[in-house]
């Protein structure tokens, strides 16, 4: 009878530790960590093997997909005629997609200065490829025992290296994984089974457990669905047992059909939007824009200034994805050998100037979800506690009406110590900017009015 009661009382603690089951019902339930919710900001880092040849085309494609560079594997495999020219030009029909492992040599990586640069960002986590899908992982994973960076390449533990940088820096550290690979003999709809329990689900519940990472960016999910996938028992576990299971965080990409329907956080890349309900403005599922700062997430040498957005468009579009209730996961593109080109790190530079003075409006906010509110374009709202900021991505000169106030305590410009003209009448405040000489603006690109203590 005492044996009894012990096997009892051991399933029912085992029973309430597990919070939940594996399906989606129950994993949907799951509240997102508010640290996710409050970062807003974070770096993308697609780094491997694509990094060295570093092609794909800018100017002879019109898709988004078709300028990855990070796809050149594929590329191959299926014969398009811009990546195997230039491959056999520049490489030799007998060069295989794996002769470029001893090429990815890392030799100038320095993971203290990336950490130090996201960090000046203002970025608050940081996601890296662990394995994209050509299957290089960069760490020495025991279900490819081989095709990784310490056997191979720089013959180093890439995501120990840098995971460690991360959080000496104080920012968040979280891990991208592919669900398919290109090139392994298991990933064909015969074995798919054994797939996902002898490699996929065994090598992502290694990365969990060795380097605890907070966020998961699941990809490749769109051959299968997520039944086959087995994901809701990844997850379950990944919510009840694993090392993170109260702080990590995982996107929407677990099969073919969760895309804006399930996980923690739904998507979008290059705006490319999958189910609109749950993206954007009035939407109120945690959600995630991510894009590189060209056209492509892997490095791509033959980018040029054209192809890329300036500091000016990235700020822009922190605000627009953060107004809207969405974080923004800027990509950076290092190249074979450890740099980050000097264009990235000065947009992303001129991004941590911005936030300094005006990251209270981005950090922690959420949506001002007035019906009232301006229409302009070139004005977003967010709000903080009792302040509601006002942010204007061109500089306006004439007063600026917010209709639908019940009160508005005081009205500053964000990094300027003059004082502000307001009144206030039947709802409405009336903001009157300062007339500023040029060295006089606070920051570029964007300015913030806070307006403290308001209700609406």
């Amino acid at each position: 009878m005492k044996k009894l009661i012990i096997i009892l009382l051991v399933f029912a603690f085992s029973s309430a530790q597990a919070q939940y089951k594996a399906d989606w019902q129950s994993l949907d339930k799951r509240e997102i960590p508010s640290w996710w919710a409050d970062a807003k900001f974070g770096i993308f880092i697609h780094w491997g093997l694509y990094s060295v040849p570093a092609y794909a085309p800018v100017d002879e494609v019109k898709g988004i997909y078709e300028k990855y560079a990070e796809h050149y594997y594929n590329r191959l495999l299926a014969g398009n005629k811009l990546f195997t020219d230039f491959h056999n030009k520049h490489y030799g029909e007998n060069f295989k997609y794996a002769d470029f492992a001893p090429m990815f040599r890392v030799e100038y990586f320095n993971p203290a200065k990336w950490a130090d640069l996201f960090k000046e960002a203002g970025a608050k986590y940081v996601v890296l490829t662990s394995k994209h899908h050509d299957g290089f992982c960069l760490w020495p994973s025991s279900q490819t025992p081989h095709w990784n960076s310490v056997v191979m390449g720089p013959h180093m533990d890439i995501i120990d290296t840098l995971s460690t940088a991360v959080r000496d820096a104080g920012l968040r550290f979280g891990l991208y994984y592919s669900l398919l690979e290109w090139g392994h003999p298991l990933y064909t709809q015969s074995t798919i089974e054994k797939w996902v329990d002898t490699h996929m689900i065994p090598q992502m519940k290694e990365l969990v457990n060795t380097y605890k990472p907070e966020i998961i960016f699941s990809d490749g999910e769109w051959d299968y669905d997520s039944k086959t996938l087995k994901s809701e028992q990844f997850l379950a576990w990944l919510y009840n047992e694993s090392p993170v299971k109260d702080s990590v965080v995982a996107n929407d990409r677990w099969g073919k059909e969760t895309r804006s329907k399930h996980g923690d956080y739904y998507t979008t890349e290059y705006d490319l939007v999958h189910n609109n309900e749950g993206i954007g403005d009035k939407a109120d599922h945690p959600w995630e824009e991510s894009r590189g700062i060209g056209t492509s997430y892997g490095y791509n040498r033959f980018e040029t200034s054209a192809h890329y957005l300036s500091s000016k468009q990235l700020i822009h579009i922190l605000i627009d994805k953060v107004s809207n209730g969405g974080n923004f996961l800027l990509n950076v593109g290092p190249d074979a050998t450890g740099m980050i080109p000097v264009v990235m790190q000065e947009r992303l530079l001129d991004m941590g100037k911005w936030l300094k003075i005006n990251g209270e409006a981005i950090y922690s906010s959420r949506p001002w979800r007035n019906a009232n509110k301006s229409e302009n374009e070139q004005i977003a709202f967010t709000q903080r506690e009792d302040n509601l900021y006002l942010i204007l991505k061109e500089w306006q000169q004439a007063p600026i009406t917010i209709p639908g106030l019940e009160q508005a305590a005081k009205v500053e410009l964000l990094g300027y110590g003059g004082k502000v003209d307001v009144s206030f009448q039947n709802g409405r405040l009336t903001i009157t900017p300062p007339v500023l000489a040029i060295n006089e603006y606070p920051s570029q690109h964007a300015w913030v009015y806070k307006i403290s203590g308001f209700k609406d």
